[in-house]
């Protein structure tokens, strides 16, 4: 890249490979979408099926979870905001077999914290009560050494 040029040195961080095996059709897909903020997500669907329906519906499926994941800045609410698109489906509630997948998505967000699991303290604090889960009752010993 020449010194005086304006755009940003852009890298790679991610790929994909897939091998079809046996299957006539590739019925999973991958995505990535970057956010104008420059949130990013990826999804990787493991479409259920074998055929040109499910090929399509499951790419289709990726590019919108990564859509909505990358717009909500968090991974948990794309997948029930896209979830709950196509639960809503008149199709799907009649219980016609329309294409499926299982799914797997993870959103970065630029200088974005990590977020701690709401059950664990904050560094350096000693869980109260309510955080260390159940509690033997008054008198029971634990068993062993």
């Amino acid at each position: 890249m020449r010194g005086d040029m304006d755009e940003d040195l852009v890298m790679t961080s991610y790929a994909t490979a897939q091998r079809p095996g046996d299957r006539a059709f590739q019925c999973d897909a991958t995505a990535v979408f970057t956010a104008p903020d420059g949130t990013r997500a990826y999804a990787l669907l493991d479409g259920v099926g074998d055929s040109p329906a499910v090929r399509s519906w499951t790419r289709t499926a990726a590019l919108r979870l990564v859509r909505a994941a990358a717009g909500h800045a968090d991974a948990e609410a794309g997948l029930r905001a896209e979830y709950g698109h196509y639960a809503a489906a008149p199709a799907r509630t009649a219980g016609h077999g329309l294409p499926c997948a299982a799914a797997v998505v993870a959103v970065h967000v630029p200088g974005g914290l990590v977020r701690r699991c709401p059950r664990l303290p904050p560094p350096g604090r000693t869980p109260a009560p309510a955080d260390r889960g159940p509690q033997r009752p008054p008198g029971v010993r634990r068993r062993g050494p």
